[in-house]
């Protein structure tokens, strides 16, 4: 048991870690550049625009990371997340050195981890499932 419990510490830490790290040093930055109201310029590496591509970006790195912290639909908020970072690592970087794309594939494995693993005890997630 004792090694359940440390399992579930651990996931604990890594949601919180690449949830709040995410958000607090990317995600919040973009939600403001979205509504401020000046031009946007960003990457459009689909096509759908600007300001699209913003938006779906913001969506992931708050929202989805501010799900990821409290672990409330964990396995599905690491879609947006891992799409985002697959994108910024071998898209918006991937012609930059592996120093530029570092933080986006450590990112990206962090949250393929948690899509595999899923949040663990200490979530929304497991506690809303244990009173079901």
């Amino acid at each position: 048991m004792k090694n359940l419990k440390s399992t579930d510490i651990a996931l604990f830490l890594l949601r919180i870690a690449f949830g709040g790290f995410m958000f607090y040093g990317h995600g919040w930055g973009k939600l403001m550049r979205l509504t401020s109201g000046d031009p946007i310029k960003f990457a459009d590496p689909f096509g759908i625009g600007p300001e699209a591509s913003l938006g779906l970006v913001v969506f992931a790195e708050v929202l989805c990371a501010l799900l990821l912290v409290v672990g409330l639909f964990s396995r599905y908020a690491t879609i947006p997340l891992i799409i985002t970072m697959f994108v910024a690592a071998f898209v918006a970087h991937g012609d930059d050195p592996f120093g530029k794309q570092e933080k986006a594939l450590m990112y990206l494995l962090g949250y393929i981890s948690l899509l595999l693993t899923g949040p663990g005890w200490y979530s929304l997630d497991a506690q809303w499932r244990k009173t079901e």
